[in-house]
This record gives structure tokens, C-alpha cells and sequence, in this order.
């Protein structure tokens, strides 16, 4: 079975961030990811990885203001300075944290916008420039419209067009499970057709984006899947618990 990485972001949410950590290896976790680790130093997230004996798998860069509704910066032309500046910051962080995989999102933005893509394109080889000397990967991820609604990625072969496209070593795809699933559905072949450009896999079920099996999809068929075609990195678990989190663990016990 592929290896999983809790999402601290959503799971764990019982108690502060930063106490999320030991909660999550007490629970079995080797690994956990974050959306924004931001709103905590470096250091001290730092600090709780090193005394939880926790690898952090990737985390996002920042999405701008989102309660203003941003929801990412690199699609978009106005923020060009703000989206360099949060390379920088997510850099520092990777580096304190050991990170080496940061998701770029992309915005609210038309892809039919020529400077849109012009400037998605630009913001991604920027990243992939200044994270490839450290040995960090960057991601993109589709995201459905139903839950983001005017998401500038929103199409997985649009997704790999743009990686192929660009062809930067450290450009990768960042395939949702629950994403793919309500976007395109063939979650399966999609797995197999694009696992040759896929940095990093997310789960949740589908529709509700809860735990594995609570949903839709044969959630063990797909985990064996990613052992059959070779898949060799983490899962990351990016859902949010039917209850507390830990009594939504029985999954995690059945695929071990």
C-alpha cells in the first residue's frame, strides 16, 4: 500500500496546528503535509516535525489574501511581484522544514485569457528556477469548479499540457483523487496515463471530500492501483473527518 501523509490543515483540527503533529504520529503517521503553514514561524513548525519524528511532504505557497477571495497568484499578471515574493517565503520554509514539494496556485482567472496563461506560464518557470538549486518540486494541481468556482486550472489534461509544454524538471503534477474524480471521473486511467509527469497524489472520498470509503469510489482499489503502477511517494490525506479525527481512522488500519 502506497504510503499517507495527513493533511494538518483538515484533519486533526480538535485542537491548535501546531499541536496537530504529535496527534498525527500517536494516530500512525510517518508524514503529514499543510495547506499554509504561514501563520507559525518556520522554526517552530520546524520544531514540532523534529519532536514528532514527522517528514512535511509539501505545503502551498500563498494564495494571496483568501479572505479576500484570492485563491493563488501565479495566473495572475497584476500580482506578478506578490507571487515572486511568496516563492521566496515558501522557499525559507521548505528549507527550515525539509520540505521539497510546494504546490503554486494558480488563481481565479480565465484560461481562455491569453495574458492569464501567459503570465501562469511565467510565474511557473519563475518557480521552477529558484526552487531546482534546492532540490524542491513544484507542483500544480486541477481543482474543481464546484468547490472553487472561476479556478484558472481546472482541466488535468490542460494540467499536463502545460508541464509537457514547459518541460522543467522540477515541474510536476499534483493529482487529486476527489479533484479528478468530479472533474473527469476515470480516475484509474487517468492514474496510469499521467503517472509518468505526477509528483504528488492527494485522497479524500468522493462526494463529500471525507475519509477513504466514506464516498463513491472503490478508494482500495485505487491505493492498489498506485502500488501497481509504481508509484513511489506519499498520499497525502487532504479530507475533512466525518467526526473526530481519529475515529475516522478505521480505513488507515484496513489498508495497512
Amino acid at each position: 500500500m502506497p504510503r499517507f501523509a495527513a493533511n494538518l490543515s483538515l484533519m486533526f483540527t480538535e485542537r491548535p496546528l501546531l499541536d496537530r503533529f504529535a496527534a498525527a504520529a500517536d494516530a500512525g503517521f510517518a508524514a503529514v503535509e499543510l495547506q499554509f503553514p504561514y501563520e507559525h514561524p518556520a522554526d517552530a513548525i520546524a520544531s514540532r516535525l523534529a519532536a514528532a519524528g514527522l517528514e512535511l511532504t509539501l505545503f502551498n505557497l500563498s494564495p494571496g489574501d483568501w479572505a479576500a477571495g484570492d485563491r493563488g497568484l501565479a495566473a495572475l499578471p497584476l500580482r506578478r511581484d506578490e507571487f515572486r515574493a511568496s516563492v521566496a517565503t515558501a522557499l525559507a520554509y521548505a528549507e527550515a522544514t525539509g520540505t521539497r514539494k510546494l504546490h503554486a496556485m494558480a488563481g481565479i482567472a480565465s484560461r481562455a485569457d491569453p495574458q492569464a496563461q501567459a503570465a501562469y506560464r511565467d510565474a511557473l518557470r519563475y518557480a521552477c528556477e529558484q526552487a531546482g538549486p534546492r532540490g524542491v518540486e513544484i507542483m500544480i494541481e486541477p481543482i474543481n469548479v464546484r468547490d472553487m468556482p472561476g479556478y484558472f486550472l481546472d482541466d488535468f489534461a490542460a494540467a499536463a499540457e502545460i508541464i509537457r509544454g514547459l518541460a522543467l524538471p522540477n515541474l510536476k503534477l499534483q493529482f487529486d483523487v476527489y479533484h479528478r474524480q468530479i472533474l473527469h471521473g476515470d480516475v484509474l486511467r487517468g492514474l496510469e496515463a499521467l503517472l509518468p509527469i505526477i509528483g504528488h497524489v492527494q485522497t479524500a472520498s468522493v462526494p463529500g471530500r471525507n475519509e477513504p470509503g466514506a464516498g463513491e469510489l472503490d478508494d482500495l482499489r485505487i491505493f492498489r492501483a498506485l502500488d501497481e503502477l509504481g508509484y513511489g511517494g506519499w498520499v497525502g490525506c487532504e479530507y475533512r473527518p466525518l467526526g473526530r479525527t481519529e475515529d475516522g481512522l478505521g480505513w488507515l488500519q484496513r489498508v495497512a
